[in-house]
């Protein structure tokens, strides 16, 4: 069983940054592969970036591609999504996601690939 937490959601200004974190529980974390959601009221939940089991290998979605990058700290069992020159169609409750891989060329971007989640941490971003 793994457990996931989101913290470091807000408010902000369009055009300011957040970093968003997901603690993870699992004991063998380096094994999962894992990714950030996420869903704005009335919309359905969105892929937003994705990362494999060591970090080396990313993708992200073309809404935010060049704007969040998506990284790892496997010694802290942290996954991390850094957001930079957020807008307001990027307010959305985030989430974090994993699941194992059996290979760090694993990159899951459905949400129905993703066994564990965390409760969210809601991003508001004002115009």
């Amino acid at each position: 069983q793994v457990q996931l937490v989101e913290s470091g959601g807000g408010l902000v200004q369009a055009g300011g940054s957040l970093r968003l974190s997901c603690a993870a529980s699992a004991r063998t974390f380096s094994n999962y592969a894992m990714a950030w959601f996420r869903q704005a009221p009335g919309k359905e939940r969105e892929f937003v970036a994705a990362i494999s089991w060591s970090g080396g290998n990313t993708y992200c979605a073309d809404s935010v591609k060049g704007r969040f990058t998506i990284s790892r700290d496997n010694a802290k069992n942290t996954m991390y999504l850094h957001m930079n020159s957020l807008k307001p169609e990027d307010t959305a409750v985030y989430y974090c996601a994993a699941d194992l891989a059996y290979s760090d060329y694993i990159l899951m971007i459905i949400d129905d690939d993703y066994n564990y989640w965390g409760q969210g941490t809601q991003v508001t971003v004002s115009s």
